[in-house]
């Protein structure tokens, strides 16, 4: 159940900050960086830093309600598609973590900025999309009495 939780939580978060990133009183306006137009369209479509600390443009801002929508579709749908949302997620964003730390890459070619404080927040979302997908509910077969001959099934698969 707490998975589903989780997925609720991200789905607001992320949906919020998807929001917010298209009201101009919350996003401080800034010049795209050299490095942005040079890599990717040539103009990053509504660049600034959302809250003074995180870049974003519009690109990213969608981005942010896609996935705050399917965490919302994780939690409203069975606690399997949840812990399919968080596994995913913690491997997604652990990519952009990655990226967001060479310069060559940190652009996704110039659409979406993932650098800044935008690499610890998705470093952040991604260990704990990775607690709540992968660790915490490890096990869960064996020890749930919803999943009839679930052990049966387990222990006859290692014999």
């Amino acid at each position: 159940m707490a998975v589903r939780y989780f997925s609720l939580i991200i789905g607001f978060v992320y949906t919020l900050f998807g929001l917010l990133g298209f009201f101009p009183g919350f996003v401080e306006p800034a010049p795209a960086p050299d490095f942005m137009t040079q890599v990717g369209t040539g103009t990053a479509a509504g660049f600034g830093y959302l809250f003074g600390l995180f870049p974003v443009t519009t690109v990213n801002n969608i981005f942010h309600l896609i996935i705050g929508t399917i965490g919302f579709a994780g939690f409203l749908s069975t606690e399997p598609a949840a812990r399919i949302f968080s596994d995913s997620l913690a491997v997604w964003f652990g990519l952009l973590t990655f990226l967001g730390l060479f310069p060559v890459a940190n652009t996704t070619f110039g659409l979406m900025p993932i650098f800044g404080n935008d690499v610890w927040l998705h470093l952040v979302t991604a260990v704990l999309a990775a607690y709540f997908g992968f660790a915490r509910d490890r096990g869960r077969l064996r020890n749930n009495p919803s999943q009839s001959g679930g052990r049966q099934l387990k222990e006859s698969f290692y014999q």
